[in-house]
């Protein structure tokens, strides 16, 4: 017991000295670095430069892969960045094409429907705008087909204007759509009269792009560039107004050109024109 005692003093101060001892060195390297920080110690530096001048080239050599490396994803990324872009842009530029067609589609649309709208109807009529979607056009029937834009009650036998100009009349209607019959189809008779001379005649549809004046007497006074109008007798069709000019003249026929063309047609207007039954008998009887 006594000594077991005596042992665990003597550890005792043992483990003190130690404690001692490596307080002491701690402090003396502390102090021997703080010294040999301020001291110009030529080896140290000597050593220093040797340790730079080996390393140096090794550490270079080392970052080069890793430079190339990076700047092979640098440019990557770029690529990849600008495929992007330009995908992107191209998007952009189809969006673009798109909407100026549209736009410029619109635009004609617009004035189209402007001029339509600036169209004064005489007394007692009224109109409908029509949308052309179809035309027929070959070596039995010159007619098109038109879309009404209006929920009103077209009949057979209206007239259908483009512009101020005689282009047709309705030769039947299917709900919304309308079948016009041109006035260069072969069953076209319409009355007219020679605007500068008066003279009387027939505007007669031969299914070509030019109509024949008919039934006019031998000596009438008709000359190229005359003006061809409507003469209301009949009245399906109001007098003055116009369907065309004299082409040409010669003892054969007498051609008439139309003002308008079919193919440059893309909207109608079919008009109601509130005629007195007593008017239309008169008309008949002379």
């Amino acid at each position: 017991m006594k000594r077991r005692r005596v042992l665990f003093i003597r550890l005792s101060q043992f483990r003190l000295f130690l404690r001692k001892l490596v307080v002491t060195l701690v402090c003396i390297s502390a102090f021997g670095l703080m010294i040999l920080s301020k001291a110009d110690n030529a080896h140290l530096n000597k050593t220093e430069d040797m340790v730079s001048r080996i390393l140096n080239p090794i550490i270079r050599v080392i970052q080069l892969p890793a430079d190339g490396i990076y700047f092979v994803c640098e440019k990557i990324r770029d690529v990849v960045r600008v495929y992007a872009d330009n995908k992107v842009l191209k998007n952009d530029a189809a969006q673009v094409d798109y909407l100026k067609n549209k736009m410029q589609a619109l635009k004609i649309e617009n004035e189209l429907l402007s001029q339509m709208l600036s169209y004064t109807p005489p007394p007692d009529a009224e109109f409908v705008t029509a949308k052309v979607i179809a035309t027929e056009g070959d070596g039995f029937s010159h007619s098109l087909i038109a879309y009404v834009l209006q929920e009103k009650k077209i009949q057979k036998g209206q007239v259908v204007l483009y512009k101020e100009a005689v282009i047709g009349r309705v030769d039947s209607v299917h709900g919304a759509y309308v079948r016009v019959m041109l006035i260069s189809d072969i069953n076209s008779k319409i009355p007219i009269i020679v605007e500068r001379s008066r003279e009387k005649g027939i505007l007669s549809g031969n299914n070509t792009s030019v109509l024949n004046l008919v039934l006019t007497s031998p000596a009438a006074d008709i000359k190229k560039g005359d003006k061809i109008v409507t003469s209301g007798v009949g009245g399906i069709f109001p007098s003055n107004l116009p369907m065309g000019f004299v082409f040409n003249v010669s003892q054969e026929s007498i051609l008439i050109e139309p003002i308008y063309s079919i193919e440059k047609i893309e909207y109608v207007k079919i008009v109601h024109y509130a005629l007195e039954q007593d008017t239309l008998q008169e008309s008949l009887k002379k």
